[in-house]
This record gives C-alpha cells, sequence and structure tokens, in this order.
C-alpha cells in the first residue's frame, strides 16, 4: 500500500488524514491500534508513532495515555495557520512585494522533486524560478516544480505579477486546500549569492511546501530561500483550559507566520 522514495510515516499519517477529513472516524472516535496500524501498512510501530505525532501536532487528534489516539471533536477550530503567498506576506508586513521570473522550462523531475510530487522520477514537470523582491530588494529565490498538467494553467499569465494560487483558484476553481512546510537552514551557493546579493556560504532559510488540492493531489513542490537577515519566523501557541491533559497533548498551533526585517 506504500509506495517507495516517500517517507513511510508521511504516507500513513497522509492516509489518516485523508480518512479523518472525509469523516471516516467520528468525532472523538478511537483511531486503530498502533499495532493495528503496523500491521496494516507493514510498518513498525515507530513509524506508525510518527504519523501519529504529525496529526496530534495539526490538532486531528489526541491521544489518551494507556488508552490510544482519538479524533479531535474541535478540529476545525485548529485550522487558524494561514496558507499564504508571497504576495500575502508581504502586504501583511506593509512591503511591496515584486518578482522577476529566472527560469520556466519543462525538465525531468530529480528524485526529491518526483518523490514530493508523487510522480515516477524523470518524468516531466514544469520549473519555474523566480527572484522575490521586497520594496525592490532580493528578498528570497523560489525554486517550483509543477506537474505539467497544472502547470498548462499558468501559461499566458505574468507570473511576475500574479501568484500561483490566485491564478489557480480564480480562473480555474483549483483550491489549494492544505501544504507541507518543512523548514532548515542552507547555506547559499554560488547562484543563489549571485541573485540574492549576497556572500558565497551565508545561511539562508529554505521553506520546502509542497500545495496539495482535491483528492490529495499535489499542485507544486517549491523550496523558497531566504535571506536570513531579512526573515524569522514566529509562532503562537494557544491553550484551553477547559480541555483536560492539554499540556500532555500538546498545544495546538494558532499562528505561525514570517516576520520581515526592515
Amino acid at each position: 500500500m506504500l509506495k517507495p522514495g516517500r517517507p513511510r510515516h508521511e504516507q500513513v499519517s497522509d492516509w489518516l488524514r485523508q480518512q479523518i477529513e472525509q469523516d471516516a472516524f467520528a468525532e472523538n472516535q478511537q483511531l486503530p491500534s498502533e499495532s493495528q496500524l503496523g500491521e496494516r501498512f507493514s510498518v513498525s510501530r515507530i513509524t506508525i508513532r510518527r504519523a501519529l505525532q504529525t496529526l496530534e501536532s495539526e490538532g486531528l487528534i489526541y491521544r489518551r495515555q494507556g488508552l490510544g489516539s482519538f479524533v479531535h471533536s474541535n478540529r476545525v477550530r485548529q485550522g487558524l495557520v494561514r496558507l499564504t503567498d508571497f504576495v500575502e506576506d508581504m502586504e501583511q508586513a506593509g512591503l511591496h512585494a515584486s518578482s522577476q521570473v529566472l527560469h520556466n522550462t519543462p525538465e525531468p523531475a530529480p528524485p526529491h522533486v518526483a518523490a514530493a510530487l508523487q510522480v515516477e522520477p524523470g518524468l516531466m514537470v514544469s520549473r519555474l524560478d523566480r527572484l522575490r523582491l521586497a520594496d525592490g530588494v532580493p528578498i528570497a529565490l523560489d525554486r517550483t516544480w509543477l506537474p505539467l498538467f497544472y502547470a498548462q494553467f499558468l501559461e499566458g499569465h505574468n507570473l511576475e505579477e500574479e501568484t500561483i494560487y490566485h491564478i489557480l483558484e480564480r480562473d480555474y476553481e483549483i483550491q489549494v486546500l492544505r501544504g507541507r512546510y518543512r523548514i532548515e537552514a542552507v547555506n547559499a551557493d554560488a547562484e543563489l549569492a549571485q541573485h540574492l546579493g549576497i556572500p558565497e556560504g551565508r545561511a539562508l532559510l529554505c521553506i520546502e511546501r509542497i500545495s496539495i488540492t482535491h483528492g490529495e493531489r499535489r499542485i507544486y513542490y517549491q523550496q523558497r530561500f531566504y535571506r536570513s537577515d531579512r526573515v524569522a519566523y514566529e509562532m503562537e501557541l494557544q491553550r484551553d483550559p477547559n480541555q483536560k491533559g492539554a499540556m500532555n497533548q500538546g498545544l495546538p498551533l494558532r499562528d505561525f507566520e514570517p516576520v520581515f526585517k526592515t
């Protein structure tokens, strides 16, 4: 049931998340046990625990020691972390957003891109590189890979002025329903340093994002390289004092957004 080339715990959490969102499990219903899930997917209990931890951090489930995992009754309330694009982030920060297209051609999908988009390695995908500017100053570089099916909808649009989110949602009613983020520190190679106007080897904030629509279809996989001297991320957690065992379950994420330094 699980596919090669992608972490098994992510595939398990994807399946459970889809079952919960499709109401296969009722509110406060107990999920299958770790051993049952391990048998179903032929994986270890450690893999199952990592998958459950992901869902717990998203506020979709809660766990009771000695009893198991249960579907949250108030999971809709957890949807307070916004999926935003670059222009929306800039507007919120009071900065003028602009972009320069550096690269926009099809290419065979590298293995890490194929895994993120859930396609076969080497399959042709579209790669779009854009330099992102805030008040005319380079602040980030985006590398975005799209399946050709979704890339075709961007043809004829001014990708220096329009965002992928807006084009797909406004013109084609293709909604970005959720996204998966990964944030890590990397060092700027020669190409990134040149475009961002920083010394080679300078630390950058790399944000990997997978945007997902109906049917768990992957719209795009993106790597955004932020200048670390211009961007930081802030997180806000919220505790419900009426919820028993809230500290043991972990606090739901209320907000997670970039803060731009001037």
